[in-house]
């Protein structure tokens, strides 16, 4: 049982650092005298909300982003830390309207944190069990520590436990790099659970997919480069079918970009795979549609949201049949050229780009129900991209990666009926949370096309759909630009990095409410759609 210290007084509470954080090792901008003094009023008004704060004697908050509506009305966002110590999973974010007044908080810790922060168990013997063959990590090679064990309080479990954060490096089966995050309890030296840090596609001028584009490049002497300086310069280069060092995934030193895509004119690419720089093209055009996607639909200053442009790696290794995004860049495999083709069309271009929103924003756990909620987000914006671009040659659609599908042109995942792969669920159960991200993206997915085009028989994007609900109920749609409006709103002011399909259900709402009204049609869509996929 849970036991309680009682509310702690306000002097005993520590303000952490007001600063701005970014995706891995990208800059990121200083945050302006306005959001300083935003994020300062957003702790000042927690602290004086113990409760909702969940805080006890040791517990200390850093701002991390900041969110303002039209109307005035703030959105702070927070990491906690106690007694000096991170808290996975202890992220939340305040809300404030135009005059400061209160609105709430919005987070997954339940309960103050009472623990202890002595180990029982030594961190080298953390890192020893970290590496010990397990199933989880059987098809990972070259399996190896990186860095120091970090001792932390992870608070995604059932109930928070001191714990110690090892990090490995290796090689998936696939020829993916592995950063995995394992938390061994602290006390027992049990391993907790693991969590992926590079996320993935399951799979998957003149470019392979999309036809004859306009893209931006730049003029370097008497030649150019596929660099969009229109888009915080972000570099489209050419990995020469070579993997990452060894010393690159351990220590980051040494790490090659690729090399640059250069012309003697502005055109690249011939739309055949013949020619290397057709890859880069596509890879190239995509990044330009997602910046601005988030840019010109949502706001958003980019992926990273301070204007720096996100590089994309093409030629990866030989036969890869993937594509990932590692916290600061896009890389992209060739496919094995039987089955599927190089993995760069649009739908995966914005799909890997939003796992960088989803970072710089909610930074959904990439385990358990919130890993599928991570994957949903990044189909969903991956999908919303090419309904923007609106490409006659890989026209909108709810499949994803259909175009590099060279055998049957179906995709690795649809929307509208996610068990058609086999493995991933229309609806949610308790089982859901126990799945591999990529399958338990299946729920969400699977509310995200009910809520935008609703149940029944259709035809988009010149392939047939037909979704059929979990409760039997016909669900009326409120078209895709709403229902992704209320998702990005849902994932940056209210969603935190351990919020679960019920949770999600409520930010949803939340943000339907913001957006349209309590009363609107469109939040009962959003409780329409979350029912017909057995989360109620």
């Amino acid at each position: 049982m849970r036991r309680s210290w009682g509310t702690a007084t306000l002097a005993a509470l520590a303000i952490g650092t007001l600063g701005m954080t970014g995706g891995g090792d990208t800059a990121t901008a200083a945050p302006s005298a306005t959001e300083k003094g935003i994020g300062a009023a957003a702790v000042s008004a927690l602290l004086a909300h113990p409760a909702a704060a969940q805080a006890t004697d040791g517990t200390a908050f850093a701002v991390t982003d900041t969110v303002t509506d039209a109307d005035g009305a703030t959105h702070v966002r927070l990491d906690r830390s106690y007694r000096g110590l991170r808290v996975v999973g202890g992220d939340l974010v305040v809300h404030r309207g135009a005059a400061g007044t209160w609105r709430g908080v919005s987070r997954t810790l339940d309960d103050a944190l009472t623990l202890t922060t002595a180990p029982a168990v030594a961190a080298t013997a953390a890192a020893s069990r970290t590496l010990a063959p397990a199933k989880a990590t059987a098809d990972i090679a070259g399996l190896r520590t990186e860095g120091k064990p970090e001792l932390v309080v992870d608070s995604l479990g059932a109930e928070p436990r001191l714990a110690w954060e090892v990090t490995t490096h290796g090689t998936q089966a696939d020829g993916t790099p592995s950063e995995l995050a394992t938390y061994v309890d602290a006390r027992t030296g049990k391993v907790i659970r693991r969590v992926e840090g590079i996320h993935t596609a399951d799979g998957s001028g003149q470019s392979l997919y999309s036809g004859t584009v306009p893209i931006q490049v730049t003029q370097s002497g008497s030649s150019y480069t596929l660099t969009d300086a229109t888009r915080g310069n972000a570099k489209t280069t050419d990995m020469q079918n070579k993997e990452d060092s060894i010393l690159c995934q351990i220590f980051r030193a040494g790490c090659t970009n690729g090399v640059a895509y250069t012309s003697t004119d502005t055109s690249f690419g011939t739309g055949s795979n013949a020619n290397r720089e057709s890859a880069a093209v596509d890879a190239h055009y995509g990044g330009a549609k997602t910046f601005d996607y988030f840019k010109l639909v949502h706001g958003r200053n980019g992926i990273f949201g301070n204007g720096t442009g996100a590089p994309s790696r093409v030629h990866y290794g030989n036969g890869y049949v993937n594509a990932f995004w590692d916290g600061s860049k896009m890389t992209y495999g060739d496919g094995d050229g039987t089955e599927f083709g190089p993995l760069v069309s649009l739908d995966v271009a914005g799909h890997e780009m939003s796992h960088g929103v989803t970072e710089n924003t909610a930074n959904l756990t990439y385990s358990g129900e919130s890993g599928g909620l991570n994957e949903a987000t990044s189909d969903i914006f991956g999908t919303m991209v090419e309904f923007y671009a609106a490409n006659g040659n890989d026209p909108g659609d709810y499949l994803i990666g259909e175009e590099f599908d060279l055998a049957s042109h179906s995709g690795f995942r649809r929307m509208d009926n996610p068990i058609a792969d086999g493995s991933s669920p229309n609806c949610y159960s308790s089982n859901t949370k126990n799945l591999d991200v990529h399958y338990s993206s299946g729920v969400g997915n699977h509310f995200f096309y009910l809520l935008a085009e609703g149940s029944g028989a259709k035809t988009i994007g010149g392939t047939a759909h037909n979704s059929p609900t979990c409760n039997g109920s016909t669900v009326a749609g409120i078209g895709r630009d709403a229902a992704a409006k209320i998702w990005f709103r849902a994932l940056t002011v209210y969603m935190t990095s351990g919020t679960t399909y019920a949770q999600a259900r409520t930010a949803t709402l939340s943000a339907a409410s913001d957006l349209y009204g309590a009363s609107s049609t469109q939040r009962a869509a959003v409780a329409a759609a979350w029912s017909a996929v057995s989360v109620g």
